[in-house]
């Protein structure tokens, strides 16, 4: 069974070739192959992976022009890994590579991706918090049940990563999008090494980042087909909601005879008929640009088997 271990790396010379070592020596008896991404760095980084490229074929370096994000340097590793098999890990060495035997036989259970849950965390109480919250609104939001959403420690099988597109953040909700096309999914618990060397490359700005893509990635995974069924909902509960306040202010009129020039009320129920029905517009109008613009796109499946057909090929 060939290996595939995609890392991003962004200014992490010190810890390459430690990295690189562990994975070979907890690779074993399999064979293996290493894709390092440059995502832009600017210390000696890629001259470090290049030195171990040239001293081992199975290492393979890839270098972006500028920083891209890592969901970009993750989306262009599956693209080019070849194994049944694929790892993703981070370059920090906080991920320990010895887990590697551990992820497989979970992965021999039935499961097609497995997702490392860093159960003693061992970084700063600012960074573990909003972690914790990321992990609970995503949790409930996708419906998928996982401790830890946004460890890099991956382990998934090959027709997996063929068929995910990233971008932005979307790296952080990789198992609600394998989740989203049927994909079998759970989470192991993993060792979370100190940070010997470099430091973190976020701050506070990717929470925001985060938000925003989580709204993307509920919207791709639930809506994008049916766009109605989201506006169409938002727009019937604000048109409702108007016409039962302005229902109520009809009766304070015509039956109590209170005058309603001066009420705030009846603006904010006119607001929220106005507001409603536009979203329904909305829905509906996105409804129309889908089927004109993209009439010969089906629904979005991943299928897993075929009876006398030839095997379905990763995408």
């Amino acid at each position: 069974m060939l290996l595939s271990y995609v890392i991003p790396t962004l200014n992490e010379q010190d810890s390459l070739r430690q990295l690189a070592a562990e994975i070979v020596a907890n690779s074993h008896p399999h064979a293996y192959e290493i894709i390092f991404i440059d995502d832009g760095s600017k210390d000696a980084s890629f001259d470090v992976m290049s030195e171990l490229a040239a001293a081992d074929a199975n290492i393979r370096v890839v270098k972006f022009r500028r920083n891209f994000g890592k969901a970009a340097a993750l989306q262009c590793g599956f693209q080019l890994a070849q194994g049944d098999v694929v790892f993703t890990l981070d370059a920090d060495l906080q991920d320990n590579p010895q887990e590697i035997p551990h992820f497989l036989a979970k992965l021999d259970e039935g499961w097609d991706l497995v997702t490392g849950w860093k159960r003693k965390r061992l970084d700063p109480l600012h960074k573990v918090i909003p972690s914790k919250l990321f992990n609970f609104v995503t949790a409930r939001a996708f419906g998928l049940k996982l401790r830890d959403y946004n460890c890099g420690f991956k382990a998934y099988r090959r027709e997996v990563v063929k068929e995910l597109r990233m971008y932005g953040e979307m790296h952080r909700y990789i198992p609600a999008l394998a989740h989203s096309l049927g994909y079998r999914i759970t989470e192991i618990p993993v060792e979370h090494r100190r940070r010997e060397f470099g430091k973190s490359k976020y701050g506070f700005e990717r929470y925001l980042r985060g938000f925003f893509d989580l709204l993307t990635v509920k919207m791709v995974t639930q809506y994008v087909k049916s766009p109605l069924y989201l506006f169409g909902r938002i727009g019937l509960i604000s048109t409702l909601l108007g016409t039962a306040i302005t229902i109520y202010l009809t009766v304070l009129k015509l039956f109590f005879g209170q005058p309603l020039y001066n009420r705030p009320l009846l603006f904010l129920g006119i607001m929220l008929i106005l507001g409603g029905l536009q979203f329904i517009s909305l829905g509906l109008i996105s409804e129309l640009i889908i089927n004109r613009v993209f009439p010969e796109q089906g629904l979005p499946v991943s299928i897993e088997k075929t009876i006398n057909l030839p095997a379905p090929e990763a995408k």
